[in-house]
Formats: C-alpha cells, sequence, structure tokens
C-alpha cells in the first residue's frame, strides 16, 4: 500500500491538474457523461460521480461523430454549463477539442483537453494544444500502434507542455462481439517505455454498460493511473453512446469497487470534492 510519502514525491508519472494529482500513487477515476445534453442532465451527473467518488468531470461541449448528421454537441452553450457544473461540484472539466479555432472558448473552462481517437494524429492540433499549456489526455487512435501514439505524445510534449496523459481506449480488430479490442497490454508496456500518466476508457472500448465495470477492474489490476468512463442520468434516453453509459445510481458501488482493486496494486484514491 502507497504511503503519504509516496504521493507527495510521486514516480514520475504525476499531472497537477486544479489542485488533483493524476499519476503516481493515486488511481484517478474521470466520470460524466458522453455528451452535454441539458443543464439537469450534466448537473444530475456532475454530483453523482462527485459524491460517489470520482476526482474529475468529463462531458462533451463538442462531439466529432461518424455521420455528419448526428448530434454534434452543445459547443458554447455546453461550455458553460460545464463551468456551471464545476463550481457546483468542484471537480475539474475534461472535455474534448477538435478544432483549434475552438481553443479561446476551451481554455476558459477546460481544466484538461481531451484530444479524441480520431484525432491522434491531427498534428496542427496536437501542436497547437501543446503550445497552450493546458494538461491534455491524449487517447489511442483506432488503428495506431503504441509507437505511433507515443509520437503523437511528442507532439503535445515538443511544444513545452509536460502534462500529458495517455489513454487506451480499445483498438479495432477482426473480433465484432464488442466494439473495440481493450489492449491492456498497452498498460505495462507505455509504463516502460514513457513517464506519462496512463489511463483506461472501458465506455468506448467495450460499447456495453455490461462490460464497463469488468474491464475497469482489470486496467486497475494491470496498473493504469486511472479510468475514463461515461455516466448519465438517464442511459437509455442519451442522445449518444446510450449502451456504453452507466446509471448515475450505480456509480457509487462501481467506483468503490474499483477503488478496492487499484488499491491492492498500491494506489490510494484521488477523490473529488463531495456534491
Amino acid at each position: 500500500m502507497a504511503t503519504q510519502d509516496d504521493i507527495d514525491e510521486g514516480d514520475g508519472r504525476a499531472v497537477e491538474i486544479a489542485g488533483h494529482r493524476l499519476g503516481g500513487a493515486h488511481f484517478t477515476i474521470i466520470a460524466g457523461p458522453c455528451a452535454v445534453e441539458s443543464r439537469e442532465q450534466l448537473l444530475q451527473s456532475a454530483r453523482a460521480v462527485a459524491a460517489g467518488g470520482a476526482a474529475m468531470l468529463r462531458g462533451g461541449a463538442y462531439k466529432p461523430r461518424t455521420s455528419p448528421y448526428s448530434f454534434q454537441g452543445l459547443g458554447q452553450e455546453g461550455l458553460r454549463l460545464l463551468a456551471e457544473a464545476r463550481a457546483h461540484t468542484g471537480l475539474p472539466i475534461v472535455t474534448e477539442v477538435i478544432d483549434p479555432r475552438d481553443l479561446p472558448e476551451l481554455l476558459e473552462v477546460a481544466d484538461v483537453l481531451q484530444i479524441g481517437a480520431r484525432n491522434m494524429q491531427n498534428y496542427a492540433l496536437l501542436t497547437e494544444v501543446g503550445r497552450c499549456g493546458r494538461p491534455a489526455l491524449l487517447k489511442r487512435g483506432l488503428g495506431a500502434t503504441l509507437d505511433e501514439l507515443l509520437m503523437a505524445a511528442e507532439y503535445l510534449l515538443a511544444q513545452g507542455n509536460e502534462s500529458v496523459i495517455l489513454c487506451e481506449r480499445g483498438i479495432r480488430t477482426f473480433e465484432t462481439a464488442y466494439r473495440f479490442t481493450l489492449d491492456l497490454m498497452a498498460i505495462p508496456v507505455l509504463k516502460s517505455r514513457t513517464h506519462l500518466p496512463v489511463i483506461v476508457d472501458p465506455s468506448h472500448a467495450a460499447g456495453r454498460r455490461d462490460l464497463v465495470l469488468p474491464m475497469s477492474l482489470a486496467a486497475a489490476a494491470a496498473g493504469a493511473d486511472g479510468v475514463i468512463v461515461e455516466v448519465h442520468p438517464r442511459p437509455a434516453e442519451a442522445i449518444c453512446d446510450a449502451a456504453q453509459q452507466l446509471p448515475c445510481d450505480e456509480f457509487a458501488d462501481y467506483a468503490e469497487r474499483v477503488h478496492a482493486v487499484a488499491a491492492q496494486v498500491g494506489k490510494i484514491p484521488a477523490t473529488g470534492v463531495t456534491a
């Protein structure tokens, strides 16, 4: 079990985010809805994950979608709601950037800028995010090797942004029983090759809420520094990714079980502010 000295000293893998620490001796749960849909939906989600043990709130104001006719997010209104949720809960905000032109508005709200799987090799975007100096969460591309993920991270690091978090979110293989194949071997391999924190996105890998808990437990056991999961007050009514979002009323139990496994490999929960 890690001690307070371990937390204070860290192991070279910690990123400071609005007074919170991701990496080192901490295990961080980032949770919230896939997309910001309404004030009621977001605040319900934010309060539930804050009370349940999440350390940060995720929520998409801008949503890159496969179909151009799908919901693309609320944009600036979504950012305003995320700022309100942070004021209510004290949780730092993790939200996605898909266009460098949106950075001025995002930087007013986002404590962490997420770069999604489909933008992992968008080098212009990576360069601009690197220059802005805000912590960045970089997701592995659907068909990217670990070398390619690390080189994408170098685009951020080369601009002087040392606060980079790597995220394994599943890769596309021949298997069709689930959405993507979650590459848990990436966790120890990345940790052996880089000083950067490594987290896992079981929601997007699985595409099914019944697989989110077992894959989160496996990620914690494999030594991940945290998970980023989707949570919604009424998942069946979610505008996007309804099948993979956990119900708010199940989140506290989920977080307790995941933190228990993380503790077995020496991680201490990085908890947020109780709403």
